[in-house]
């Protein structure tokens, strides 16, 4: 059934709804991805900080600018004026400041402000040097925003001031400062992220450990008060899923117990019956009802756990065993492929997986083969291949749950309990191995199981 973003949690909609490449961008775990969200908030807030008190300097350094530089550059200009005209070149370094100076003779450069700052700027010292004469006032691009005023004196000659506005400077320590500031609340939420995912991947690990065995480990039941609920109510959860396990199990083999007496007074009450078609069709309703009951307490015991511990073997001598044990019965099945070393596994489990997928494909096949094939990365896989008419594309994954058949399969003669391939897929995930089915484009089945030949299975 398809489900809407807005059915979503809250946490998860965002991230599923953001676009693909937003999402490729994205790290994959919760850890980095709330690390890096809090981190860039963080760098994104200081620059904003920065941005809003470099402004704000900004607006000050004009304000006393504009309050102060008119009012020097006018009365430096009136010094300049009551000089006499020989002694004026003299005086003009000692007038000089960081933001003007003044030049004599020439022509003001540049065109008329056109910015509102500029001509401010402008409008302020021109109103400060009065009653001087201003000529001409012209804006320049260098420097930045650069003024050139061109000013008569009073015996006619003519003075240039260069002005130009100067930002407030901004001392390399505050840089430095605001890193550190960034790294140290960078830090610190990388740890107060680490403090709170750090449950919940314990949380995850626990239940990936939690097999069909039902065995996996408890949580410790210590933290704050939220992550120890949490892990109690993991806890309690796995031993209530156990016990209801358990107890089917037992009922199953109650079941199995009880419905052995009958059966085997049916089965001594047929053989007294005259032979004839009846007997022939009870006798095989009661083999039947044997193999349902046998299989099914079987499938209870894989969901309840397997008790094998894994060993070291030698594979290969294992696999020639099982073909010629099926040559030994009359059925030919084909091995192709070595493993070439011991590997370790659960033998019994191992056995029984790749007897279910043979004995499937002898029933509709006839051209039956076990495929090896081990790579260098510890990595062994083995495929049962046949040539008989597959599975519909759509009934593969059903096929692997319990008392399912194919439709074509209904007769016990032929499809069997529906419980082989099922017994098969939950010993696999038991020794952490992997089965997959998939029809092959030569036709036929292949059911493939892809295990780890050096790490040991999972602990019970």
């Amino acid at each position: 059934m398809p489900t809407s973003a807005a059915s979503l949690p809250a946490d998860i909609a965002p991230a599923s709804c953001a676009p693909m490449g937003l999402r490729r961008l994205l790290p994959r775990s919760l850890f980095s991805r709330v690390t890096l969200i809090i981190v860039v908030g963080l760098a994104i807030a200081q620059l904003l900080t920065f941005i809003a008190i470099g402004y704000e300097r900004g607006i000050a350094m004009r304000e006393l600018m504009m309050i102060g530089i008119e009012r020097d550059i006018a009365s430096s200009v009136a010094i300049l004026d009551r000089l006499p005209a020989a002694e004026r070149e003299g005086w003009l370094a000692r007038l000089e400041r960081r933001n003007y100076r003044f030049v004599l003779g020439g022509n003001a450069q540049g065109k008329a402000p056109d910015t509102p700052s500029s001509q401010q700027f402008a409008t302020a010292i021109a109103d400060a040097m009065r009653p001087f004469e201003i000529v001409k006032i012209g804006q320049v691009s260098n420097p930045p925003q650069g003024l050139q005023i061109q000013v008569r004196l009073s015996d006619g000659s003519s003075v240039v001031v260069h002005a130009r506005r100067v930002d407030m400077p901004v001392s390399s320590w505050v840089m430095w400062l605001l890193w550190v500031q960034l790294l140290v609340l960078a830090v610190c939420a990388w740890y107060a992220v680490r403090l709170v995912t750090r449950p919940l991947a314990q949380l995850a690990d626990a239940a990936d450990e939690l097999g069909p065995d039902l065995k996996g480990r408890q949580l410790a039941e210590e933290g704050p008060t939220e992550v120890k609920h949490a892990a109690r109510a993991f806890n309690a959860m796995q031993k209530r899923i156990a016990g209801y396990m358990a107890e089917r199990v037992e009922i199953l083999a109650a079941i199995s117990h009880d419905l052995q007496t009958p059966i085997t007074r049916m089965r001594l009450r047929t053989d007294l019956m005259d032979d004839g078609h009846d007997r022939d069709k009870f006798r095989q309703d009661l083999d039947a009802m044997h193999t349902l009951v046998r299989e099914g307490v079987t499938y209870a015991r894989t969901l309840h756990g397997a008790t094998e511990p894994p060993r070291r073997i030698d594979a290969d001598a294992l696999f020639e065993s099982m073909v010629a044990d099926y040559e030994d019965s009359g059925e030919q099945v084909l091995l192709e492929g070595r493993v070439g070393e011991p590997m370790m596994t659960r033998p019994n489990a191992l056995r029984r997986i790749l007897t279910n997928l043979i004995d499937n494909a002898l029933k509709f096949g006839t051209d039956v083969r076990l495929q090896v094939h081990a790579d260098a990365g510890n990595r062994l896989t083995l495929a049962v291949v046949d040539n008989g008419p597959g599975i519909p594309t759509d009934q593969l994954e059903n096929v692997l749950k319990p008392f399912y058949r194919v439709e074509g399969s209904r007769n016990r003669s032929t499809g069997g309990t529906g419980l082989g391939l099922a017994i098969a897929q939950q010993l696999a995930t038991a020794m952490g191995a992997e089965l997959t089915l998939r029809n092959r484009d030569e036709g036929g089945l292949e059911a493939r199981l892809t295990m780890n030949t050096n790490a040991a299975a999972p602990p019970d």
